[in-house]
């Protein structure tokens, strides 16, 4: 029972760091990107191809993966964003980050191919095991560290301040003279930054999956939507109570229920208290 639980601790993070990119990108374009979870999947993907099938070091790995990442995210904010917010209003960046996120699968599908494999041993002489495995404490960790980064980064620098400015009124930031495209384009590279570590640390936890990132994708939004769109706390709470409950139901039950537990989830928190736990009621005026 207390591996089921790290267990689910561990994907839990995995969950709440997805929802922490969500909320990154969200907060500047106001878009629910279709390629959250491809972040996490390059990342895995390159790193597993740099380290294990070229045998380079762990530090060029991970550099390779991050930057794998970042660059994917400042992409989809070129390729499926910035036009489509110039030329309409509609939710249309919902079919163009879709066609994106489709086309990177495939694509990483046809190279590395369509079954998991392993990722490897990040630190090989790692003592651990059973509920201290690397693979457990590397993410918790790394999502810890990142969420207390973004907290700090919000609101000890001033670019973090102007972050702020720009997701609380784009057209007054605009009129102070801020950059919002600059800004928007900066916070999918900074999404792209969260998805790489987060997705190299949980390598050995997830595998190198081509079909990872609809799955992040999706237990992302609804670790989102339980803690409350545009909350980092609601996001790691959210993230935290989706594995633990994904988790308990296959251990339980099967794991054919766990998208049933995560779907229900969604529905439970989208009929009784829309906007999530720390989420605030949106108040149209009129």
């Amino acid at each position: 029972m207390l591996t089921v639980l790290v267990t689910g601790l561990a994907i839990g993070a995995l969950y709440a760091a997805a929802a922490l990119a969500y909320n990154v990108m969200y907060s500047t374009s106001k878009v629910l990107s279709i390629t959250t979870g491809h972040l996490f999947m390059l990342s895995s993907v390159v790193g597993a191809w740099l380290i294990g099938d070229l045998g380079l070091p762990t530090a060029v790995g991970l550099a390779g993966a991050v930057a794998a990442a970042i660059a994917f995210g400042l992409i989809t904010e070129a390729v499926a964003i910035r036009r489509i917010l110039a030329r309409s209003d509609e939710h249309l960046w919902l079919l163009s980050t879709l066609a994106l996120a489709t086309i990177v699968q495939q694509a990483v599908g046809l190279w590395w191919g369509t079954e998991p494999r392993a990722f490897p041993r990040l630190i090989p002489q790692d003592f651990t095991a059973g509920i201290w495995d690397q693979k457990y404490w590397l993410p918790i960790a790394c999502v810890a560290l990142l969420a207390l980064g973004l907290d700090l980064f919000y609101r000890r620098t001033l670019f973090g301040k102007v972050f702020l400015a720009v997701a609380e009124d784009a057209y007054a930031a605009r009129a102070r003279g801020i950059s919002t495209e600059r800004v928007r384009a900066f916070s999918y590279g900074l999404a792209g930054l969260l998805g790489g570590l987060v997705g190299f640390a949980a390598g050995q936890l997830t595998f190198a999956f081509f079909a990872l990132g609809l799955t992040l994708t999706l237990y992302g939004f609804i670790a989102l939507a339980a803690g409350g769109l545009g909350s980092n706390a609601g996001a790691i709470v959210g993230g935290l109570t989706l594995g633990l409950l994904s988790t308990f139901a296959t251990y339980f039950f099967g794991g054919e229920y766990q998208q049933t537990i995560a779907v229900g989830l969604l529905m439970v928190f989208l009929l009784i208290k829309p906007e999530g736990l720390f989420g605030n009621k949106q108040v149209r005026h009129v």
